[in-house]
């Protein structure tokens, strides 16, 4: 049974948006966590950048994520900075850059031919209409559909007739079949067979594109990050990229996967809540403060539900504390969040 292995020297946190989009209050929740985890255990803060996906990101996103942060009151030791000269460009701080992924394709070659010397990926020419009709069976959280190891075994001669025929491959990596076991500091022990988290996963998308759990485990891996704080709905992830960490010859961090926020019908909050993305939230004129407060007291970290600063509510912030169940925004909440009248309770799934 594979165990992952916490670290001991000085913790490494890290904030990791994907600029495809503007902040709203379920990033806030989530990055407010994984600051407050690092900054009490008087660690390092991270920013990496995901714009792994080049259709999506956009510089006018990651610049606005930067702003946003900061308004809110977060900082960090390592990761992009605001060019100086005023040419809306972005430069990098710390030893262990690039800390924005378009940057680190250098990276990514090298870990899949570290891979492939380990007989660990092969090519897979099936389409995602393909996958959909094999699969025939409901997806495992946000993973999709479990992959059902069609190309694992082709012949070269077969390979070479799919390339032949104009098909293109992504790479798949095929990992260990024992358990994968890791204590989460907020969802308890977890122990996943990668079969139960969707079996042989792309590392690389057939355009070229390098996929996200392999981008993630290289940049923890060599950046050094050993605490990484984050929404349970990315927890299927993780033994894939402690698989990964541990081929690739990396420490694997200590994980602690938090609650999601809601909205008042149980729905996760994601872009479509254009409403409440923070700087819609700043242009109606809530202070940041008041956003801080709320979330620190839904985490537990602020029983008098006051507005708080960032650095404010660290001391009192404890991840062991966390509810496992999400959180619901209900409308006493977001009266309370928009106008400053405090009233209701929290409200959990």
């Amino acid at each position: 049974m594979i165990e992952t292995v916490n670290a001991s020297r000085e913790v490494r946190g890290r904030l990791a948006p994907s600029p495809t989009g503007y902040l709203h209050l379920g990033n806030a929740w989530a990055f407010l966590m994984a600051w407050w985890a690092a900054r009490q255990a008087g660690g390092r803060v991270l920013l990496r950048l995901e714009d792994i996906d080049p259709q999506r990101s956009r510089t006018e996103y990651a610049l606005a994520i930067m702003e946003d942060l900061r308004w809110l009151g977060m900082d960090w030791d390592e990761g992009p900075v605001l060019a100086s000269g005023g040419d809306c460009g972005l430069q990098e701080q710390g030893e262990r850059g690039p800390y924005i992924q378009s940057r680190c394709m250098l990276f990514y070659a090298q870990a899949l031919q570290q891979l492939e010397h380990l007989g660990c990926i092969y090519p897979c020419f099936c389409t995602r209409k393909e996958l959909r009709a094999l699969a025939g069976a409901p997806h495992v959280d946000d993973m999709g559909a479990p992959y059902p190891g069609t190309c694992r075994h082709l012949s070269e001669s077969q390979r070479a007739a799919m390339r032949q025929s104009g098909r293109r491959a992504s790479l798949r990596f095929h990992g260990p079949s024992e358990p994968i076991s890791f204590n989460d500091v907020v969802q308890g022990q977890q122990c996943f067979r990668l079969d139960d988290c969707g079996g042989d996963f792309a590392v690389q998308r057939s355009d070229g594109v390098i996929a996200y759990q392999l981008a993630v485990a290289v940049d923890d891996g060599r950046m050094g990050v050993n605490q990484v704080v984050r929404g349970r709905d990315i927890l299927p992830s993780t033994p894939r990229q402690i698989a990964l960490l541990r081929l690739l010859g990396y420490e694997i961090p200590t994980y602690a996967h938090v609650p999601l926020l809601c909205d008042a019908e149980g729905e996760r909050l994601a872009k479509r809540h254009n409403s409440l993305a923070l700087r819609s939230l700043r242009a109606e004129g809530v202070p940041p403060e008041r956003i801080v407060g709320l979330l620190a007291w839904l985490a537990g970290a602020n029983p008098d539900r006051r507005e708080a600063s960032a650095a404010g509510v660290t001391a009192s912030f404890r991840l062991d504390r966390l509810p496992r169940r999400d959180c619901r925004l209900d409308g006493s909440l977001m009266d309370w969040l928009r106008h400053g009248a405090p009233s209701g309770e929290a409200t959990y799934e």
